[in-house]
């Protein structure tokens, strides 16, 4: 099965591809087809993970998988959310990012610093599907006072996962995927889509 995944990053469409590659799917970055960007109005991650979702759908005709993703902090009441990456502003980087989300923090002690990162991934059989799949995955940690790594992205150097003793860009790529928000949902999307595709085939015979 061809589908389509509402990113412009090949690398990710490659590392969906792989744990899919079991329900026998082929998945292209939307980039290939030339699909333009949609702008995420959404209030939520799903609302956004949908409007991408859709938007490729509509432009390939194919089956669309989109994630939407951000940090949740406990002490901001949830933010930044799916600001995540125009936290400090629209065009912010990286290091503004987290260098703000440590000033919002400077006042807070370490243990009323809990976040998690939250991932949610969608899957279209065409752009009006009614019935989308929608699969979550969440990573609990809690913010450092300064950043710690070099691997990973956005706000990854500032994320201490307990369980592993040390920050999500202190980990290797493999062990990030293992663990990591994004894994666990993309884990369940698996799950979901096997039953979806046995239940087509099964139909079909009948």
């Amino acid at each position: 099965m061809r589908m389509v995944l509402a990113s412009n990053n090949e690398g990710k469409a490659r590392e969906i591809e792989a744990l899919l590659a079991p329900l026998g799917v082929s998945l292209t970055a939307q980039s290939f087809y030339y699909v333009p960007p949609v702008e995420e109005t959404g209030l939520t991650f799903v609302e956004n993970a949908i409007l991408k979702a859709r938007n490729a759908s509509h432009h390939t005709s194919l089956p669309a998988i989109a994630d939407d993703s951000g940090l949740e902090v406990d002490a901001l009441g949830g933010a930044p959310g799916i600001y995540s990456a125009r936290f400090a502003g629209p065009e912010a980087s990286d290091a503004a990012n987290n260098e703000y989300l440590l000033d919002e923090l400077w006042e807070f002690p370490d243990t009323e610093r809990s976040a998690r990162f939250q991932c949610v991934v969608v899957f279209l059989r065409h752009a009006e599907d009614p019935t989308p799949l929608i699969c979550q995955g969440s990573w609990e940690g809690r913010i450092l006072r300064e950043p710690r790594g070099e691997n990973g992205f956005g706000y990854d150097p500032l994320f201490y996962v307990p369980e592993l003793g040390c920050t999500a860009a202190e980990l290797g790529a493999a062990t990030k995927n293992r663990y990591s928000h994004r894994a666990r949902a993309l884990e369940r999307l698996r799950e979901q889509l096997s039953v979806k595709l046995r239940g087509n085939l099964d139909g079909s015979h009948r």
